[in-house]
């Protein structure tokens, strides 16, 4: 008899990402936004940081030998859907998730290229941008850089367009460019695939800064995937989650801003 648990088991998927103390960004906003989704995730540490909501005073990668033990020991026990990618933080934890993904060529992987703290302080060290596009962004199927990241991973390209088209030459199947840190009134995330551009989507921009936003938006593309979406529609689902997460952002700390990845479940709490 088959055992009836496995027919409503969520989709597993593997988060390879930091861990921020504060909560706000890395592994943290990846399981609340993943687990509210529906998703069980299952996180890989790829590195320790000290950061405050403010910014990043120092961080630590794991040993790239001890990151691979982690996340055989997960894929040959669990039905992983989706990998995503946060902080990789050093050359030799990005070969390591390379060797790692070759094995897994069919799962979606998400990349978020985090490259530095949301108070602009470095999560990168060493000739980091050049592994991430020479051995990650082949094996991806959506990376959703800010412009920032976009333009630091594609350095000689003069537009946002122009670094889309590089990263997808590079072999990336989709390019999310978020917009948040420009100076447009609204902001406005495109999506590129398949060498083409497919569609922008505006929101308003909402006062204050925001800690964490990009490892939501990421997790929740990948929780869409998991769940089977096409890549379009997992991106458009993910940014209503992600704006609705940031109109629901709390002060906890004295820096920036914490989206809540729970508000679905706390606005009956509210009086």
């Amino acid at each position: 008899m088959s055992d009836p648990s496995l027919h409503n088991a969520p989709p597993i998927v593997m988060v390879l990402a930091g861990h921020d103390p504060t909560g706000g960004a890395g592994i943290q906003a990846d399981i609340e936004t993943l687990t509210s989704l529906g998703c069980h995730p299952c996180t890989v540490i790829t590195a320790l940081t000290a950061q405050d909501t403010q910014n990043v005073k120092d961080f630590q990668p794991v040993p790239a030998t001890f990151l691979i033990e982690q996340a055989r020991a997960v894929l040959e026990d669990m039905p992983v859907a989706a990998f995503k990618i946060g902080m990789t933080a050093s050359v030799e934890i990005v070969e390591a998730i390379h060797t790692l993904l070759r094995d897994y060529p069919t799962l979606p992987v998400i990349l978020d290229p985090v490259l530095a703290g949301g108070g602009g302080g470095s999560l990168a060290r060493g000739h980091l941008v050049e592994a991430l596009m020479d051995l990650l962004v082949p094996l991806t199927t959506v990376i959703t850089p800010n412009s920032v990241e976009a333009r630091r991973l594609c350095e000689d390209a003069d537009s946002l367009e122009a670094c889309a088209q590089q990263l997808m030459a590079q072999g990336a199947e989709y390019v999310f460019i978020t917009g948040g840190h420009e100076s447009s009134p609204d902001i406005v995330n495109r999506l590129w695939g398949h060498r083409q551009f497919i569609s922008e989507y505006c929101q308003p921009r909402l006062p204050g800064e925001f800690h964490g936003t990009g490892c939501t938006l990421a997790s929740a593309v990948a929780g869409y995937l998991a769940h089977g979406a096409a890549v379009p529609t997992a991106v458009r689902d993910a940014q209503a989650y992600t704006a609705r997460t940031v109109a629901h952002a709390r002060r906890l700390g004295m820096g920036q801003l914490i989206p809540n990845r729970l508000a679905w479940c706390n606005q009956g709490n509210h009086h």
